[in-house]
Formats: structure tokens, sequence, C-alpha cells
């Protein structure tokens, strides 16, 4: 049972818990002396300030005990240790929980784990039938007359039976030979992701002439989702090449507005009822003396 009551002699061993943390410390990061902690029965760690510019708030904590009837205090550990106020790092999150849309870039791979929600098989199935299914019972009985009848060498009946194609060797053939496919799960995920970035509750959606059902720039999805979703074809709209819903809408709607043609400058007008007096050179200012000429100062001389 601890003591509330620090040990007298470990209580008053400060100057060898200061050499201890000194000593551990970088020179001049231990500070001033701030209290004495009883751990157990003649157990007590002190406590000074870390002087360290990164570690604010931090404590230098130097434990000290000495055994039952001795005089003698002996040093436990030393360690910094975080104080109430002290400046912490933010708790270690897992990187699948810290990835974000766009964090990604040229080089990165992400792993999608084995149990994804997202995610469901591409093709299920066994490649070959099950033992006692009907299609397991005619093969079986198709290859039993063919061994057992009297044929001519030659003839079609000695050919092998065509082999049964598995599953996955049909869905390569069409195309779709992917281990996985979205889960319902990940298209309704997808869907809400998609309606809260270009739905119709969006400001542009708000302030839109029409919606993009009707806009000659939508190009329907594939599959259940055209539906709900299309992807912008114009390349002035905001959401172009983006997957927008049906009641998502913006002004670069196709039919939003028939832009005007621009105006036809009027013809020039000539008035010839007026007469308009041109100055051929600029009028003399009134101060200034008057050009004569040169002959007109030939007779002044």
């Amino acid at each position: 049972m601890r003591s509330r009551t620090p040990d007298r002699l470990c209580a008053e061993a400060v100057d060898l818990a200061r050499e201890a943390a000194e000593e551990v410390a970088m020179p001049g990061m231990v500070g001033e002396y701030l209290d004495a902690v009883a751990d157990g029965d003649r157990v007590v760690t002190h406590l000074f300030t870390c002087e360290e510019p990164g570690y604010r708030g931090w404590r230098w904590a130097v434990t000290v005990a000495r055994a039952s009837r001795a005089k003698n205090v002996t040093l436990g550990e030393s360690v910094l240790l975080p104080g109430p106020d002290a400046l912490m790092a933010p708790e270690w999150v897992p990187w699948s929980e810290r990835l974000r849309p766009g964090d990604m870039g040229p080089g990165d791979l992400l792993p999608t784990e084995a149990e994804d929600l997202r995610l469901e098989p591409g093709y299920t199935g066994e490649e070959g039938p099950p033992p006692n299914s009907p299609v397991a019972e005619g093969m079986a009985a198709e290859i039993a007359d063919t061994e057992e009848a009297d044929v001519v060498p030659g003839s079609p009946a000695v050919q092998p039976a065509p082999a049964r194609g598995g599953i996955a060797a049909v869905a390569e053939e069409l195309g779709m030979a992917r281990a996985r496919v979205l889960s319902r799960y990940g298209l309704h995920a997808a869907a809400d992701r998609w309606e809260e970035a270009y739905g119709p509750k969006t400001p542009m959606a708000q302030a839109a002439p029409a919606t993009c059902m009707t806009c000659g720039f939508l190009t329907p999805l594939a599959g259940s989702l055209r539906q709900a979703f299309g992807v912008c074809a114009n390349e002035f709209a905001p959401a172009d090449g983006r997957v927008v819903s049906l009641s998502y809408g913006c002004g670069a709607h196709s039919e939003a507005a028939v832009m005007p043609k621009p105006p036809k400058p009027a013809e020039p007008v000539l008035d010839e009822t007026v007469v308009e007096p041109v100055a051929l050179r600029p009028e003399p200012d009134s101060g200034s003396v008057e050009d004569t000429g040169p002959a007109e100062e030939l007779g002044h001389s």
C-alpha cells in the first residue's frame, strides 16, 4: 500500500536526484525543483522542470528509494515524463484511417482489404458440377455410351466429348473476369458521395435554370446508375468530366438561354445640308507675333 507522506530521507535526497537527471539530460536542460511524490514505502520521485524547447510542460522524474532500516538512499531511474499541461504529439492513427480522397499521388499503391465491404466476388461457383447434380450424371452417361458403342474409326462418335467450360473461363471470354466487383454497399456509398458533391442540394444546383436531366451535355451511365447519375461533357461547366446527379444543374445548361447575335452596327449617315468649316492650319495664339514672311522683313530693312 502506498504511503501518502514521502519518506523523509528519500525526500531530502534532492541533490542526488538532480545529479542523476543532469547526467541523462543535455547540459542546462534540468530546471527548477517542482515536487516530491511518494510512490510507496520509502520510494519517492523527484520532479524537475525540463528546459528543452520542444518539451514544453514536461518534467524530469528521478525515483529514489532506500531499504528498510537503511539510511542510504539509492537511485532508481531517471525519465522524462509529460506534465498536466505538456505539449503532446497527436494520437497515432493508422494510415488506413488517415487516408483521405485526393491523398494518393503518382506511384502510390493503395492495398484493398480482403473483407472490404465495398466489394464482392465477381463470379462464384466451382469449375466442375456437384457430384450428384443432373449435369454431372448426364455427362457421365454420355461418356459411358460413347465408350460402349461400336463405332467405325473416323466416325464422329470417337471424337472426345467437349470439355465443359468453367465459370472463370466464360467470364474471361465475356470480358467480365474480375475477381471482385462493386457490392451493393459500395454502390450506395458511391451514390451518396456523388450526390453530396454534385446533387440537387448544392448552391450551384439551387440557382440553376434547369436540371441535368434535360441538358444535352449529359452522358448517362450504364447499368442501374443511369437512373440517377450521368457524366457532364460541357467543358465550360463546373462539373465537366464529373459524375453528376440528374437533379443537379448549373448555368451552362444546353437549353438555359438562346445566345443573342452580336448587334450589327448602323450604316454611316452623310448629312449634305450642313457645311462644317475645317481649318487647314492651326490658328495663331492671340499673344504671339504673327509671322509676316520674308518679303515684309526685307521692306523694313
